[in-house]
């Protein structure tokens, strides 16, 4: 297993950026890593056995699928896993989504300073590089007062 401490302390690791888009473009590759990887880990507990084992019910591993998903690191193409059954819901990129929850809560978070959609889209489009659309951001919230605060345009948000 690799030690997390020893690759943070490792300059010879560091060394091998030469730019900070190459820094940026490795952090994108680990995102995306991750996410397969955590996917995968979904499916075994969701099926009760790791690969290549064989279940004790029906059910099994039925390949991949491939999805755009948009998330702080720009937009990446993955392959979710997929169940012989099809009811495999996973929890971190949920079916008919597109969106990482971190990105959810950047627009969230606009939405509550008062930015309109089309202001929210253009800084979308500048700090992620990639298109959002109106329909996208469409995330029902509902508004409530601050807990203690007496100012009622101080507002604490809560998703739907």
């Amino acid at each position: 297993m690799i030690d997390k401490e020893e690759l943070l302390n490792n300059k010879e690791f560091y060394k091998s950026f030469k730019s900070g888009e190459d820094l940026t473009s490795f952090f994108k590759q680990m995102h995306k890593s991750a996410v397969e990887h955590m996917l995968n880990a979904e499916l075994d507990a969701h099926l009760d056995n790791e690969k290549h084992d064989k279940t004790k019910e029906g059910d099994y591993r039925n390949g991949h699928g491939t999805k755009k998903i948009k998330s702080s690191f720009g937009e990446s193409e993955i392959k979710v896993p997929r169940d012989r059954n099809g009811d495999f819901e996973p929890a971190l990129v949920p079916k008919r989504h597109n969106i990482i929850e971190g990105l959810e809560n950047v627009i969230i978070s606009f939405y509550a300073k008062g930015m309109s959609v089309s202001d929210i889209e253009e800084q979308i489009r500048e700090m992620y590089d990639f298109e959002v659309s109106a329909s996208t951001m469409d995330i029902p919230v509902i508004l409530t007062p601050h807990s203690g605060d007496t100012d009622p345009s101080l507002v604490e948000v809560q998703r739907t």
